[in-house]
């Protein structure tokens, strides 16, 4: 119960990776506030799930391109949970589409910045105010934003390696205050991303160059979340921390 009594905002919380953080979170002692925007079922479920196992746990919907949102997203924690934040994993991002340079305009290219990194902007920015010293955040960011992604994924490796540098930015900024700032990249995870972007021949052989010879877990990334989030990790910051089986070397 490494995270006992701490209190943690997973943003895209409702679904795969974000469903699996918060339940690994909580499983070891936190207190959740779990963040969706458009999956209110999912994100009741991995709620139910949680308190099912003894956990506490609360909804809050929210679009986090929105200040507001953000804002009212770290209050609804508070209400709940205190008057402070000790963990924030900033989940919430998506590719939306596949599309090559000649089939974007501007609007999708600013709407898959947002949807990643905007987000986290404006999350981080809302928690860092209310965070307790010895909080940690952790961001999701992606092998994409290391090797420009696959085909037609240029908006969302741009915005992913936006992530990366913010998270070297606040790792200075935040750490005078003891907050730890630190990023995943995962790579190939199973998970409904692929199963809806990318096909099924690729998969394959994406997972048979990779030296573990496999995709990745949810439950796996949710791991190392919970260390990074955890005091196991207190001398780590600014961090890129590459969760791909080996497939690619940073």
């Amino acid at each position: 119960m490494k995270l006992q009594n701490r209190v943690a905002i997973v943003s895209g919380g409702a679904r795969d990776i974000g469903k699996a953080i918060a339940i690994e979170l909580a499983g070891h002692g936190a207190k959740v506030a779990v963040n969706y925007f458009g999956s209110n079922a999912a994100a009741e479920e991995t709620v139910s799930e949680i308190t099912a196992a003894g956990g506490e746990a609360i909804a809050v919907k929210g679009d986090l391109t929105r200040t507001a949102d953000a804002e009212n997203l770290v209050q609804k924690t508070m209400q709940a949970f205190g008057p402070h934040i000790d963990i924030l994993v900033n989940n919430a991002g998506g590719i939306v589409a596949r599309k090559t340079l000649d089939e974007m305009d501007e609007d999708f290219f600013n709407h898959v910045l947002q949807l990643n990194t905007t987000s986290t902007f404006l999350l981080t920015k809302a928690v860092a105010a209310t965070m307790n010293e010895g909080g940690s955040i952790v961001n999701i960011a992606s092998q994409a934003g290391r090797d420009g992604g696959g085909p037609g994924a240029a908006a969302y490796a741009t915005a992913k390696g936006a992530v990366m540098t913010f998270t070297r930015a606040m790792a200075k900024e935040l750490g005078p205050r003891n907050i730890r700032v630190n990023a995943l990249c995962p790579g190939m995870i199973s998970t409904t991303f692929h199963d809806t972007f990318t096909k099924s021949e690729v998969r394959q052989n994406v997972a048979a160059g990779t030296p573990l010879g496999r995709e990745g877990t949810a439950a796996e990334v949710a791991k190392t979340v919970a260390f990074l989030a955890s005091d196991d990790a207190s001398f780590l910051t600014g961090l890129n921390l590459d969760t791909n089986g080996g497939l690619l070397f940073s």
